[in-house]
């Protein structure tokens, strides 16, 4: 972690992410493009999500969630920061030149070897069928269907947790407690997320947070009562609700919102706990 002379109040508390170790500043060229950021509206245009845009632009790096080439072993060119995801980036160029971004597991460095094979070596970065991993294993970008790419497992530090092989399924925890059934056959790859120091940056002010397209949040309690469930009364009041509402009125907190009858349902074996 990186901190920051007391220059001023923000700069005082920042604490934020040494980017030293990174091998590349730029990105590479032929696998960035320009897009629109949705900022928390429909296709009307109407904002769906509150607090969301304003923030920098950024090009969005091509990122392989994919892996639909197999078999050729590739070299790791670069360890690069993205500014479209919590963890670090790698750049690979396989055997016959062609170049892809990958999400980069923690320990990957520059020059070391990638394989995405059946028979791949059992060590970071490598991406194997699942029955092929050993239990105990912590596995990351794991697919929740065959071929349909890599679903799981995606943030910051984080790996899912290899606890047995039963049948046609491996059983995996995820990091937020749930325990859930995959298919043997579905591809992930070896470690966890780089950047674990990602959950422990101090933001330091406000302006930080604009720059990442977080927009203010504004308490319910001190809106007025047409604008939010909490709203109104004289000071400083209490909720006056059973429970938490959102400014619709539905129930917030503590609530499952997973419908019952869902058709993955029978593929939970534990409940997330977080």
């Amino acid at each position: 972690m990186k901190k920051y002379k007391p220059t001023s109040a923000g700069r005082r508390s920042a604490e934020i992410v040494d980017y030293s170790a990174l091998t590349k500043k730029e990105p590479e060229r032929a696998l960035v493009f320009g897009f629109q950021r949705p900022q928390g509206r429909n296709n009307y245009g109407r904002i769906t999500v509150r607090h969301k845009g304003g923030r920098v632009k950024a090009l969005y790096r091509a990122v392989d969630f994919l892996y639909d080439k197999k078999d050729v072993p590739a070299v790791v060119e670069a360890v690069e920061y993205d500014p479209n995801r919590s963890g670090f980036i790698a750049l690979i160029r396989y055997r016959d030149g062609e170049r892809r971004y990958i999400l980069s597991p923690q320990g990957l460095k520059t020059g070391d070897r990638v394989f995405v094979s059946e028979n791949a070596p059992i060590e970071p970065g490598s991406r194997t069928m699942l029955k092929n991993i050993p239990v105990g294993m912590h596995v990351y970008n794991v697919e929740l269907h065959p071929g349909r790419g890599a679903a799981l497992a995606r943030s910051a530090g984080i790996g899912a947790e290899v606890l047995a092989h039963e049948g046609e399924y491996t059983n995996i925890k995820l990091p937020s407690g749930e325990i859930r059934k995959v298919s043997t056959t579905s591809w992930a790859s070896i470690g966890a997320v780089s950047n674990p120091e990602h959950s422990f940056m101090t933001v330091g002010k406000a302006g930080r947070n604009r720059h990442r397209g977080i927009r203010p949040t504004v308490r319910g309690s001190v809106m007025n009562p047409r604008d939010h469930a909490h709203g109104g009364g004289e000071g400083k009041t209490q909720l006056g609700l059973r429970r938490p509402k959102t400014p619709w009125g539905k129930t917030a907190r503590g609530v499952k919102t997973r419908k019952h009858n869902k058709k993955s349902n029978k593929f939970i074996l534990h409940r997330r706990t977080k």
